[in-house]
């Protein structure tokens, strides 16, 4: 295992392989997809206007356990009963078929484009300005190759008679081509959610890994260091992840919105990004913009923290197994 540096810092294994970061990437994906499908499924629901117009008519309880009550567990609880508990899961292949080559492909592009970036930059790979142009540049690679993944996801956890053949055909139909890429400008504007998130867990990591390390007295690294090394690269990126959604959170609601399918006269209700938000704001305020929040931080948080630390253990593993 890597000695600590005279900092009393435990250094990463330097990537001796491009291709790790890609592999890495899809086991993080992976893991979360799976353990995290139901929390996806509820912020989803939470988000559109097809299940708020379906919310009781009722005063919302001004307290927070009044709220998280009758939205997050009375939503899961109308989706298990009437679904049952596949309801849940709804969506999960094109979650699988989505996330994992997302996550595979933004840790590609993430972990290269910062060494390539320190390259060009002339600069420390560890610099913020690094870490934001390869989250920048990850970000809208995922977006504009995976979106039409993601646009059959949401209407798939959306509608409960759907497959994801059906749902293609029915896009193709209907819309065109154009269909598979609603919400793509609200996915651009999520960059900034990216680039945010992954700055500040870079910097925290560089915090929190050698304070939840620090060297023995011989200076190496043993299991327990490593495991602590793992919790505190996770909290990182589980804190980072927080900072980022309460910061940057509305994109997220127009983009479910301008990925929901058409009424049954063909109509859409949202049909850009300014528009959609103008829309939303009119009709349910400022609190529309916010819809599914607290389910989204659910899902997010502890999705982030597998991710990421899967993410570093396979890429470790994988350096030190290419060495």
């Amino acid at each position: 295992m890597p000695s600590a540096d005279s900092t009393g810092r435990i250094p990463a294994l330097p990537d001796k392989n491009p291709w790790a970061h890609l592999l890495a990437g899809a086991a993080g994906g992976l893991s979360s997809t799976l353990l995290t499908s139901p929390l996806d499924v509820l912020k989803t629901r939470l988000q559109s206007s097809l299940v708020q117009r379906h919310l009781p008519s009722q005063p919302v309880p001004a307290h927070f356990l009044g709220v998280w009550s009758r939205h997050v567990t009375g939503v899961m609880r109308d989706i298990y009963h009437a679904e049952g508990w596949r309801g849940l899961f709804r969506g999960l292949g094109p979650s699988l078929s989505g996330v994992v080559p997302s996550m595979a492909l933004k840790f590609y592009v993430y972990g290269n484009c910062k060494r390539l970036g320190a390259s060009m930059l002339d600069c420390a790979e560890d610099t913020a300005l690094v870490h934001a142009q390869a989250a920048v540049a990850a970000s809208m690679t995922v977006a504009t190759v995976m979106n039409p993944v993601f646009v059959i996801k949401t209407r798939l956890q959306l509608d409960v008679r759907g497959s994801s053949l059906n749902c293609v055909r029915r896009i193709l139909q209907e819309e065109g081509i154009r269909g598979l890429y609603r919400g793509l400008g609200a996915s651009y504007l999520g960059t900034v959610e990216t680039a945010f998130h992954l700055v500040l867990y870079e910097q925290l990591k560089q915090v929190l890994r050698p304070m939840s390390t620090g060297p023995n007295t011989q200076g190496d690294m043993t299991w327990g260091h490593a495991i602590k090394g793992w919790v505190g690269t996770s909290g990182a990126a589980g804190f980072a992840k927080l900072a980022a959604v309460l910061v940057t959170y509305p994109h997220e609601v127009l983009r479910t919105r301008l990925r929901q399918a058409p009424k049954e006269n063909g109509v859409r209700k949202y049909v850009g990004l300014v528009q959609c938000f103008r829309l939303v704001r009119a009709e349910e305020g400022l609190a529309g913009l916010y819809g599914g929040m607290t389910a989204h931080l659910m899902r997010s948080v502890p999705s982030a923290f597998i991710t990421f630390g899967v993410y570093e253990c396979a890429l470790n593993l994988l350096n030190s197994i290419g060495g």
